[in-house]
């Protein structure tokens, strides 16, 4: 399939006058000294895709990581900017960091359930919020959790058993799992199938489309073809700078930045 065709399959949900759900203005990330990411603008449609390319080491998975606040785990971390959930500045003191990462899910690289049951993985996070009032508004939870990662009808007469003990896109989507069932508003996905085959990989980007009806989402991805099939908006990074970013059939077909182009013809990467 050739990029162009592949940007014409992932068509945005209309929703015309809808306010982005999230914003970075002037975003800058800092490591000591060193600073990975540059004065970066960009807004986050609601209920669509939003693919984040480039070479690796560019600043995609830096970025990400900064609309949840998971680079406040990292010993030296900086950031500077700002960047909204709706009208909430993510940074400012008085936000709750667990609370954001409740409103703001993450699923990773590498399939990483809790050594614990399938039923527990997709349980903890609901528990820990206190989402759920009784055992039957936890089950509630569970199965219909299951049900949207479409994995139920693999694991509902095993749900006890350990959730390390599924193949390695059933564990991808038991994360996809666990991320919503604390009723996320944004989802963010870093290359949530590089550690995958392709027919699992093919499974799980059909789950990012079905997703999206419900969630705001924010993929890293290595593949252009990928990001030209699952994303509404791509936004191209490079050496920690935004280069270009728009709808995702206008960056695969018709970039406007000489060195997308490049990057989208392989000249660079």
């Amino acid at each position: 399939m050739s990029l162009e065709s592949a940007a014409t399959l992932a068509a945005p949900v209309s929703r015309p006058n809808a306010p982005p759900k999230m914003t970075g203005e002037n975003v800058g990330v800092f490591y000591g000294a060193k600073q990975a990411l540059f004065d970066v603008n960009l807004k986050i449609e609601q209920f669509n895709v939003t693919s984040l390319i480039g070479p690796s080491g560019c600043g995609k998975s830096t970025f990400l990581r900064s609309l949840n606040r998971m680079n406040d785990t990292i010993d030296g971390c900086r950031v500077t900017g700002k960047i909204n959930l709706d009208e909430d500045d993510i940074y400012d003191p008085s936000i709750d960091v667990v609370e954001l990462r409740a409103r703001v899910g993450m699923v990773f690289q590498k399939p990483n359930p809790f050594p614990k049951s399938i039923y527990e993985n997709v349980a903890y996070g609901p528990k820990i919020h206190g989402i759920a009032r009784n055992k039957a508004d936890l089950d509630e939870i569970v199965h219909s959790s299951l049900r949207r990662a479409g994995l139920w009808n693999e694991v509902k007469d095993r749900l006890q058993e350990p959730g390390t003990g599924l193949s390695g896109g059933q564990q991808q989507r038991l994360c996809i799992a666990r991320a919503i069932a604390t009723k996320p508003e944004v989802l963010l996905m870093d290359e949530p199938c590089s550690a995958l085959d392709p027919i699992a990989t093919a499974v799980i980007e059909e789950l990012i489309d079905e997703l999206r009806e419900n969630f705001t989402i924010v993929i890293v991805t290595h593949s252009m073809q990928q990001a030209a099939r699952v994303s509404q908006k791509t936004a191209f990074f490079h050496l920690g700078k935004l280069i270009e970013e728009g709808k995702t059939e206008d960056i695969f077909t018709n970039p406007k930045n000489k060195q997308t182009q490049d990057y989208i013809t392989g000249r660079i990467g």
